[in-house]
């Protein structure tokens, strides 16, 4: 049985961290028996969530605490969660309570061949500059990436020992493109699974906001060149 590390994003999430906490913990029982790690990243939350994870760290000892003293994006969030990982397979997801952490159940094991991909249907919640900018970067993935994902930015699983090789440039939001467009590009092969995208119950997203946005665009270009020059310098293995 493959062995899983946990990684939940938390930014000003009080009202439902602690419930995707033990959420985490009680489906890691059944999921990764023999060895499990939850690590969770508070991106310097203003609300008291920091509060509620050292509480639930005294409860659920196999949770590892990431505290950033600034704020610095879903980006930095991931590469911590990535680098930190210790057991075989790695999978990221948000402080929300958005993503149903029970869907990991279906598909426990995978090759160091593939990858998982959850996908959202059409999200009727979003804005219409939300809607813009997904679409916007299906389009960029798929025509200039050569990526053809139905959801880059959901929740995807990877093999550890993969996406730590894989020598990370990106700080953005972005860099969940970055690690899918150099591993379909090395050969891997994405299984891709439809996903519930349930409503918030707590605070706002974050994922549209100025700053956020602003970032993922500037570092487009940067994306583009990254996976370029990983296809002309490639000596990577899956």
């Amino acid at each position: 049985m493959q062995t899983w590390s946990v990684g939940i994003l938390c930014y000003n999430e009080a009202g439902t961290i602690r419930q995707v906490i033990q959420d985490t913990v009680a489906v890691l029982q059944q999921l990764s028996p023999a060895g499990n790690q939850v690590i969770v990243v508070d991106d310097c939350s203003t609300d008291g969530s920091l509060e509620i994870i050292q509480n639930c760290i005294a409860e659920f000892p196999n949770i590892e605490l990431v505290h950033h003293e600034v704020n610095k994006g879903i980006g930095a969030g991931l590469r911590a969660i990535y680098s930190g990982a210790k057991l075989e397979n790695v999978v990221a997801i948000c402080g929300d309570g958005q993503f149903d952490v029970q869907e990991l159940l279906s598909k426990p094991e995978f090759s160091y061949a593939e990858f998982l991909s959850f996908y959202r249907l059409q999200n009727t919640q979003y804005n219409g500059f939300r809607n813009f900018l997904s679409y916007f970067n299906k389009w960029f993935n798929r025509f200039l990436l050569r990526i053809d994902l139905k959801d880059v930015n959901w929740v995807k699983a990877y093999k550890t020992q993969i996406v730590q090789k894989l020598e990370l440039q990106l700080t953005s939001s972005l860099v969940e493109s970055e690690i899918c467009s150099k591993l379909i590009h090395a050969g891997a092969k994405p299984l891709q699974f439809e996903s519930k995208y349930l409503p918030r119950v707590y605070g706002v997203s974050k994922g549209s906001s100025f700053a956020i946005v602003k970032k993922a665009i500037l570092d487009l270009w940067s994306l583009f060149r990254v996976v370029k020059r990983f296809d002309r310098n490639r000596n990577f293995s899956l």
